[in-house]
C-alpha cells in the first residue's frame, strides 16, 4: 500500500527510466524481445523493476498502478509475462489471477507474484490459482531477470506447440476432407456403375438418395443420420451389376422366371457391399501378402447401412416383400425409407417399360399402398415433404 500522493493510473511507467549506457547494454547482449505487463500499486516499484529489465535488455512493457485497470490492460496488451502485486486496493492480486486463469485469452499467459508478504497460507493460495513464480520486495536483481527469462522461453515454448496443434488440426480436417470427398466418389461411382445398366443418366440414384434424406428429415434424425441414409440409399440397386441386360432392358412385361432371376438383385447387392467371410478373407490373405492390408481396414458405416439397404429395401410392410418376406419394424427403417424413395422415383420417371406418370397421381397411387407396401410413418413424413420432392424431380430431371 502507498500513501503519497496520487499519480496517473494507466501509464508506461518504464518510459520514464533512464536509459542504460551503451557500453553496458551492450555487454549484456540484444534486447529481449518478451512482452511484459507490470501491475503494482506503487509507481516507485514499477520504476524499479523496469529499470532492472532494461539494463537486462527488456524493452516492451506496459504497466498500471490501478489494479481496476488490470485486466482491461492485460487483455489490450496480450503479454507474454505479467508482474502482478498481491496486496493492492479495489482489486487484489488473487483476484486478477484467478479471472486471468478463466479467460481462454490469458489463461496459459506466466504470471510471477511480487509480494512482500511472507505468509505461507498466501503463497500457497496464489500457487493454487496458477501462479508460476513469487518474487520477494524489495526485489533481488539477481533473481529478477532469470526468473522472468525463464519464463519467456517457456511462453515461447507453449506458443510453438499452441501454433504446431493449430497447423496439425488444419491439416487433419483438409486431410480428413479430402478422404470424405474420396469416399463419396468413390461410393457414387459403385452406384453408377449398377445404374447405368439400366439408366443412361445415373439420376435415379440421386434423386432416391435425396428423397431417402428428406424423409429421414420429416422422422426427425440427426444431421448425421441424414447424411448416412443419402449416401447409402444411392447403392440400393448395387445387385443390379449380376443382373443379364436382357432381363434390365426388357421393354416388356418380365416372364416368372425372368422376374425371379430379377429378384436376385438384392441379395447380389448385400454380397457385393458387405464385408467378405472369414473363410474368403483366409483364402485371400494367403493369396497375396497385401491382402492382409486390405482387409485390416474397418467396416464403414455408410457400407453397412447401403448393406441392409441392398437387401431390403424391396420388403414389403405386410410381409408380402422379397427376398426374406421382412414384415413391420422388423425390415430396417433404412429399407422402409429406401422402399418409398425408390418406388416414387420408379414411378415418376420414364423407364424403358413405361412412360413417366404424374406426381399427384404417384402420391395417390402410393397412398392406397399405405399401410401394405408401405411404412404409414415414413411414407407420411414423405407426403409431408412434398414441395421439397418437387424440388428434387426438377433438380435432378433426366436428360431428354
Amino acid at each position: 500500500m502507498n500513501d503519497s500522493p496520487a499519480i496517473p493510473h494507466h501509464q508506461t511507467a518504464f518510459a520514464a527510466a533512464p536509459a542504460p549506457a551503451d557500453a553496458h547494454a551492450a555487454s549484456n547482449g540484444p534486447a529481449c524481445d518478451g512482452k511484459i505487463v507490470v501491475v503494482d500499486d506503487e509507481p516507485v516499484n514499477v520504476k524499479v523493476v523496469s529499470r532492472l529489465l532494461r539494463i537486462e535488455g527488456y524493452t516492451q512493457f506496459s504497466s498500471t498502478s490501478d489494479a481496476r485497470d488490470a485486466l482491461r490492460l492485460i487483455h489490450d496488451e496480450s503479454p507474454d509475462v505479467v508482474l502482478l502485486d498481491l496486496m493492492m486496493p479495489h482489486v487484489s492480486g488473487l483476484e486478477i489471477l484467478a479471472a486471468l486463469r478463466q479467460d481462454e485469452q490469458t489463461r496459459h499467459t506466466p504470471v510471477v507474484i511480487l509480494t512482500a508478504s511472507t505468509d505461507r497460507e498466501t503463497r500457497i493460495e496464489a500457487l493454487r490459482g496458477g501462479a508460476n513464480d513469487f518474487l520477494n520486495k524489495p526485489i533481488d536483481p539477481s533473481e529478477l531477470a532469470p526468473r522472468v527469462g525463464n519464463l519467456l522461453t517457456l511462453k515461447r515454448h507453449q506458443d510453438r506447440l499452441r501454433d504446431y496443434s493449430r497447423d496439425l488440426e488444419a491439416a487433419v480436417r483438409q486431410r480428413t476432407a479430402e478422404l470424405e470427398a474420396s469416399r463419396r466418389d468413390i461410393l457414387h461411382c459403385l452406384a453408377r456403375a449398377a445404374e447405368f445398366r439400366d439408366d443412361d443418366t445415373g439420376h435415379h440414384i440421386l434423386r432416391v438418395g435425396r428423397y431417402a434424406r428428406l424423409i429421414a428429415e420429416g422422422l426427425g434424425k440427426d444431421a448425421e443420420y441424414l447424411d448416412r441414409v443419402e449416401q447409402a440409399a444411392q447403392l440400393h440397386d448395387v445387385g443390379k451389376i449380376g443382373v443379364a441386360d436382357a432381363i434390365l432392358k426388357k421393354p416388356g412385361q418380365l416372364s416368372e422366371q425372368e422376374f425371379e432371376l430379377m429378384q436376385k438383385h438384392s441379395a447380389l447387392g448385400k454380397r457385393v457391399l458387405q464385408r467378405m467371410s472369414p473363410q474368403d478373407e483366409l483364402t485371400l490373405r494367403r493369396h497375396a501378402d497385401i491382402g492382409s492390408k486390405v482387409l485390416s481396414v474397418g467396416s464403414s458405416p455408410v457400407l453397412e447401412m447401403a448393406t441392409r439397404i441392398a437387401l431390403t429395401h424391396h420388403e414389403r410392410w405386410d410381409g408380402s416383400g422379397y427376398p426374406l418376406g421382412l414384415q413391420g419394424e422388423d425390415i430396417p427403417l433404412e429399407g422402409r425409407i429406401t422402399a418409398v424413395a425408390d418406388v416414387f422415383d420408379a414411378l415418376s420417371t420414364r423407364r424403358c417399360y413405361k412412360d413417366a406418370i404424374p406426381t399427384s397421381t404417384c402420391f395417390d397411387m402410393m397412398s392406397k399402398e399405405r399401410g401394405t407396401h408401405f411404412d404409414p410413418t415414413v411414407l407420411d413424413a414423405f407426403f409431408a415433404k412434398r414441395s421439397e420432392v418437387i424440388d428434387v424431380q426438377m433438380q435432378y430431371a433426366d436428360d431428354t
